[in-house]
């Protein structure tokens, strides 16, 4: 309980210094959730603590778990961590990678390793060995050059080393080698899927795939099953501290798994999973002073006191996919594992609904809907339950609310519509000549869907009894996403950047420039303001896609986008790897707040420079809060730019206007907020 009570307020701490540095340097900061994520290995070098995670690369604490930061390898599945001295290797799907630095730099060293799917590494002095799908491989050279072992009994998922002789656990048991890999002998231990090992003193264990753990206490000669009390027989990992030996273990339909203890060498073993919440335990690390247990979607867990408790200690690396905000609580859909819940700006967040795969959120009413890989669920408060719609045993991945109308759009069956909450569905593909949805939107009494195969967008207006494409000038036509903004409407496309249109599709125009990632996954629109989530990271236009600049400040590395929302003054992001980061709306356009001092009276004050060309600040002051709205227009009265459009705080702000698309000549900007309106000229001359 003192570990927990100190992690809690270390983390608070922390949290609140980087809320300070986020707005005194401007960037974007993880949020502390949705908790969890794939780890597939832990390693422990002297302080260091070293995990793996699946797909998303190497993290690192130093203070025993309470912090971790990024370490590298983005992207890559982690499988295996070893050392060798300073030196760190990591194991992974393409490869063995090195790092002399712990971390900050990785070199991959793959030269003639014939099989570079890794899935376990071992060392024995400066001899490094690797298991792939093809035997296992010996670099005594710290990578630079590997020599095949013409090992080929089946894949090597483990290796052990106990003084001179090697262990390789491969699909079909175990298998010995006692002069360094030149030859290998069958033990005993065959026909079965062995997936981990643990040496302690002379006693070598392994893990295996439904069969339990077994012991040698003559070097593979024979080996006794020793599974007494082990209520699942799935052994992802085995580790022992001292005279304690843990297996981490897989739950199945009916096993329950979790992490066992064995304090007799494994004559029996008592359950010790007290706040594990995720008992798919991939990983396990022993320090002195505890234990770690990685797991599937659940990120790492720590235990002190031989697993009798334990607790989440972070690694919040997440997929989310989703965003949606009702009032003041915001919904997370995430891959695997579920829905979460934030009531106070994701700063923390709660699972809600768990074990499914969330690619689409919605709003109505009452009612929170939740797109899955499984169809569609139905919260009607705040996510306490939820029920499973007659919308089933379809892939969802879009929402769009028209009224009383909820249209679901599917991976490969087109549109459905509810008109009664979601109490029954019907299937409104009439003139659709795609059928895989990527995206919808309603502007006004007009329903738009994108497809994910090509076909484009097509419109309706008639609440889906018909469809028509939309199409002239789309150019690229598989489209991701969809965003309105009063009669414009935006089109996030895969490897074709941005197109707008103000005609309801009639035409498109192309608005990337400036944009080098082609491929947009996201779109928030407020105003003029367009806000891209791509891999990687964030974009900004300010001028309606005329013009992009990035926004990753704070982001490293910087993450596939899957999500964007804008709330309550902050920009949400759902990412791969870093589950959802946040960053202040009103920052990323550009309006900065200036003074900590409440003004007494609003004003307006004149731009600066004046005349500009093409850049000038706009200055005012608001005494109380309430939304307020900075619009340009030419001299005709005709709105150029929406700076401001959003609820603020009381303060003095600045924002910066680009004129670099207008033509010279003289434009006002009005202020309002409240009763109070204001207006100003200013001159462009170029």
């Amino acid at each position: 309980m003192k570990r927990k009570f100190i992690q809690s307020v270390i983390l608070a701490l922390i949290f609140n210094s980087l809320f300070i540095i986020n707005n005194s340097f401007s960037q974007w900061v993880q949020m502390n959730g949705p908790h969890g994520g794939d780890v597939k290995c832990i390693f422990v070098s002297g302080s260091n603590i070293f995990a793996g995670a699946a797909g998303n690369g190497v993290y690192l604490s130093t203070n025993n778990g309470i912090n971790w930061s990024y370490a590298g390898l983005t992207g890559q599945a982690v499988q295996t961590i070893s050392a060798i001295g300073n030196n760190i290797f990591a194991g992974t799907q393409i490869g063995v990678y090195l790092s002399t630095n712990n971390g900050t730099s990785w070199t991959a060293v793959n030269s003639g390793l014939t099989n570079p799917y890794i899935y376990t590494l071992a060392v024995s002095g400066t001899n490094l060995y690797a298991g792939n799908q093809s035997g296992v491989s010996l670099s005594t050279n710290n990578g630079t050059n590997w020599t095949s072992l013409g090992f080929t009994s089946g894949w090597v998922y483990a290796l052990a080393v106990s003084g001179t002789n090697i262990f390789a656990g491969t699909t079909w048991g175990v298998y010995l080698s006692t002069n360094n890999g030149a030859n290998w002998t069958s033990t005993a231990l065959n026909n079965r899927s062995i997936q981990s090992f643990a040496v302690i003193g002379s006693n070598i264990f392994a893990g295996t795939q439904g069969s339990g753990v077994y012991l040698s206490t003559n070097n593979g000669t024979s080996w006794t099953e020793v599974n007494n009390g082990l209520t699942s027989q799935y052994i992802r990992s085995i580790a022992g501290s001292g005279t304690n030996l843990f297996a981490g273990t897989s739950i199945t339909s009916t096993l329950a798994g979790g992490v066992f203890l064995s304090t007799n060498s494994g004559s029996s073993w008592t359950e010790v999973y007290n706040g594990l919440t995720n008992k798919n335990v991939y990983a396990l690390g022993v320090t002195g002073s505890g234990i770690f247990a990685g797991t599937e979607n659940g990120g790492i867990f720590y235990s002190e006191n031989n697993g009798d408790n334990w607790s989440s200690v972070g690694l919040n690396i997440q997929t989310v996919y989703a965003l949606a905000e009702s009032g003041t609580n915001i919904f997370a859909g995430v891959q695997n594992a579920g829905i979460f819940l934030s009531t106070n700006n994701g700063i923390s967040w709660t699972c809600i609904k768990n074990n499914i795969t969330v690619s689409a959120l919605a709003v109505s009413g009452t009612g929170i809907f939740a797109g899955t890989t499984g169809g569609v669920y139905l919260s009607t408060n705040n996510g306490v339950n939820w029920i499973q719609t007659a919308l089933n045993n379809h892939w969802i991945r879009a929402f769009a609310v028209s009224g009383t109308n909820i249209f679901a759009g599917s991976n490969s069956n087109g549109i459905y519509l509810s008109t009664n909450n979601g109490t029954n569905w019907t299937q409104v593909n009439n003139g659709l000549t795609s059928i895989y949805i990527g995206a919808l939107a309603v502007s006004g009494s007009n329903i738009f869907a994108g497809t994910s195969n090509g076909g484009g967008v097509f419109l309706s207006t008639n609440n889906g009894s018909n469809w028509t494409a939309v199409n002239n000038g789309l150019l690229q036509r598989y489209v991701w996403s969809l965003a309105v903004s009063g009669t414009n409407l935006f089109a996030g496309t895969e490897g074709g950047g941005v197109y707008i249109t103000s005609n309801n599709g009639t035409s498109w125009t192309s608005v990337s420039n400036g944009l080098p990632v082609q491929t947009i996954n996201a779109l928030a629109v407020s105003g003029t303001n367009i806000i891209a989530g791509t891999y990687p990271g964030v974009y900004l236009s300010t001028n309606n896609g005329a013009n992009w600049i990035i926004k990753n400040e704070g982001l490293d590395p910087s993450p596939k986008v899957w999500a964007l929302l804008i709330s309550n003054n902050y920009i949400f992001a759902g990412t791969t790897a870093q589950s959802v980061i946040r960053r202040s709306y009103p920052e990323i356009i550009g309006i900065k707040n200036i003074s900590t001092e409440i003004p007494s009276s609003f004003s307006l004050k004149q731009n600066y420079p004046n005349p500009f060309n093409p850049v000038t600040n706009l200055e005012f002051e608001i005494p109380d809060p309430g939304f307020v709205s900075l619009k340009v227009y030419d001299a005709q009265g005709k709105q150029v730019s929406v700076l401001v459009n959003e609820n603020l705080n009381a303060g003095t702000y600045r924002v910066e206007f680009d004129g670099n698309i207008l033509t010279s000549g003289v434009y006002f900007y009005r202020l309002t907020s409240g009763d109070f309106t204001d207006t100003r000229r200013m001159m462009l001359i170029k």
